[in-house]
């Protein structure tokens, strides 16, 4: 892979990442810090209430976003590359 591509890749999940973010990022109208969104760890306590408050799945949204932008900026350069 050629930088451009490289670059095209992390500039496209990025902006996934952001898209989902501001789509999937709501809880009980607010947004959800990203501190707060994307720490891992923690006790017991704090993984419980983060999978039965629906952050996992909160993250796990933003994440495929994330994950949908990287394809599509592996594709777009694939392309047009002709």
């Amino acid at each position: 892979m050629n930088k451009k591509t490289l670059v095209s890749i992390a500039a496209f999940a990025v902006l996934g990442l952001i898209v989902g973010y501001f789509f999937f990022g709501k809880w009980g109208g607010e947004y959800v810090s990203l501190k707060t969104l994307f720490s891992f760890g923690g006790n017991s306590i704090q993984s419980a209430f983060r999978s039965i408050s629906g952050m996992e799945e909160m993250r796990n949204k933003i994440l495929i976003c994330g994950a949908i932008g990287a394809l599509v900026g592996l594709i777009i350069p694939l392309k047009f590359k002709k």
